[in-house]
């Protein structure tokens, strides 16, 4: 069953509410696109298994998507995490096209494609990290020690995967995503020591719901974008026009002469996802390009918002 379902990432919210809002000659404006297409693979990669676990039998199969967890000094986070109760498995998903090979000498995974090589991180060097990180958190949270193993789930079906002939780990390690259920049946069936009791697996479930924590981070300042940089206004959802017009009640785009009463609505969703969690009536104004207070005030009683403080000191919560 799965206990921790797939969200839509955070990060790929905020690299598109900055697309938005980046001037469109703006010098940063190409390493954004490459690091959202990235993201975007990367999800779509985690997305293609989904179909594959489905055939495992739902009540012996713990199922973890995306669970991040906080180490002895580093949070480490898992695409995927399986419990059973003779075996946890880590899954790392991989979507790359072209041809991969593993090297195992220089510890790189190489991609071929177009007539361009490219090396990425190896990921057995990465789930030999997690293993150990996921081994010491249960250790550290007084939890029943588990066998703990990994494999690589390669998601695209056109992608060529080569390795070393002798290199067995690679063999073991690294499978195609319609190859999954039988391989976790598997790696099951190879443990031969007893079954962990079914109240000490809903144990490490519960424990792992609870302190799994999602990653939050500020966009502007991973790229080393000041504020003042960001377009206010709210935009058009029509042509992306901005910014819109507030017309008795109504924001008026004059490209296209739409009519929106909600449109401020996405604007803050924006605001909260690239400046802050909170906001206040002149934050509101100056992000919104409205002059009025009252209107400003309107808007922000009519989101049912929580609040702290009192008239001007007034800071509403973003939820």
């Amino acid at each position: 069953m799965i206990l921790k379902h797939r969200e839509f990432p955070l990060t790929i919210e905020k690299l598109e509410a900055l697309l938005l809002r980046l001037p469109l000659k703006h010098p940063k404006i190409p390493i954004i696109i490459e690091d959202l297409k990235k993201r975007m693979a990367g999800y779509r990669g985690e997305e293609a298994i989904d179909y594959y676990l489905s055939f495992l039998e739902e009540k012996d199969y713990y199922i973890f998507h995306d669970i991040r967890l906080k180490g002895k000094n580093h949070y480490f986070q898992i695409d995927t995490l399986i419990l059973t109760r003779k075996i946890a498995i880590i899954i790392e998903v991989k979507n790359i096209s072209g041809t991969i090979y593993f090297d195992p000498i220089f510890k790189q995974l190489i991609q071929t494609k177009d007539q361009t090589e490219k090396a990425y991180q190896y990921p057995l060097i990465q789930l030999e990290r997690q293993e150990s990180q996921l081994k010491e958190w249960l250790v550290n949270n007084n939890l029943k020690e588990m066998k703990i193993t990994s494999i690589v789930v390669i998601s695209n079906p056109s992608t060529v995967i080569r390795s070393s002939p002798d290199d067995q780990i690679i063999h073991h390690k690294v499978i195609r995503k319609e190859n999954l259920p039988a391989k976790i049946i598997q790696l099951e069936k190879s443990i031969n020591s007893p079954d962990i009791e079914e109240k000490e697996l809903k144990k490490i479930s519960r424990k792992l719901l609870k302190k799994h924590t999602n990653a939050d981070f500020s966009i502007l300042a991973r790229f080393k974008i000041n504020e003042s940089e960001i377009l206010n206004g709210v935009i058009c959802s029509s042509c992306n026009y901005l910014p819109l017009i507030r017309v008795k009640a109504n924001w008026h785009c004059p490209k296209c002469n739409r009519k929106d009463k909600q449109a401020h609505i996405q604007a803050i969703k924006e605001y909260k996802l690239l400046v802050k969690p909170t906001i206040s009536n002149a934050e509101m104004r100056y992000f919104l390009n409205i002059t009025s207070p009252a209107i400003a005030n309107r808007l922000l009683k009519s989101m049912n918002l929580r609040y702290t403080g009192s008239n001007k000191d007034r800071v509403y919560q973003l939820d």
